[in-house]
């Protein structure tokens, strides 16, 4: 099984620490591969962020289908692209977030969101109401780190985001902590030490999300909504985007 772990930012020393965290949960057999795009932001910190980050990850799906990936991972805590990413794809394409959520809700009557900046908190609370997990997030805290400062053991990320994990604990009724970055994989499992309840970071469940969905035969339905693209010539700097140009 082959599965691509696409982060949608372009630093790749978050990718490489993606691709570290998804290699130690991954089942024997599984090849992890992590990408970032050629161009877009270094950091995804809002909804214009997101919106130029999509165009970079629809190209690694695209590429993806013609490497022959069973599977894909979209790495980055709002889930940028991910409905059109699953019009494009054959095999499933899951979001960290929607991963993470989902995984927490299983663990815990109820979770909270610890990310980044204040400005993204929405853009959670909107993710936790379209998959169904608003009943379960207690709440979306943030930690008021830049994503970029996760790279930086100087910046003293991690006291303020467990400073946000233990008020999660105590103010918020929360049995669990969903790490609202792909940026935080590599701090899970150090809160989950240091706080003593479960810890979910999306990268890893997404992981196992989809060997899941692959080894049971699962795909993406291409009935109705999330059928292939209608093929059509785009314009301009995009038409190599255009849909049935270069997938087989």
């Amino acid at each position: 099984m082959r599965i691509k772990i696409i982060n949608p930012n372009t630093t790749r020393s978050m990718t490489e620490k993606m691709a570290a965290a998804a290699r130690a949960v991954a089942a024997p057999g599984t090849e992890i591969v992590a990408v970032s795009p050629a161009g877009g932001p270094a950091s995804i910190e809002g909804h214009h962020d997101e919106a130029i980050a999509t165009i970079g990850l629809l190209e690694e799906i695209r590429a993806g289908e013609r490497e022959g990936f069973d599977g894909y991972v979209v790495a980055c805590f709002g889930d940028p692209g991910l409905l059109a990413a699953r019009e494009v794809a054959r095999g499933p394409v899951v979001g960290v977030a929607e991963a993470a959520m989902h995984v927490a809700s299983l663990v815990a009557p109820g979770f909270s969101v610890v990310t980044t900046l204040g400005r993204t908190r929405g853009q959670a609370a909107h993710l936790a109401e379209r998959y169904g997990m608003a009943r379960f997030c207690r709440r979306v805290r943030a930690a008021e780190i830049e994503v970029l400062a996760l790279e930086d053991d100087a910046t003293g990320a991690y006291a303020r985001i467990l400073g946000e994990c233990r008020a999660a604990l105590a103010e918020d009724e929360a049995g669990a902590i969903v790490l609202g970055c792909a940026g935080m994989t590599d701090l899970a499992a150090r809160l989950q030490a240091d706080l003593g309840v479960p810890v979910i970071d999306g990268v890893t469940a997404a992981v196992k999300l989809v060997e899941s969905l692959v080894g049971l035969g699962l795909a993406t339905s291409k009935r109705g909504e999330l059928a292939p693209p209608l093929p059509k010539t785009y314009s301009g700097p995009l038409a190599h985007l255009s849909p049935g140009a270069d997938i087989p």
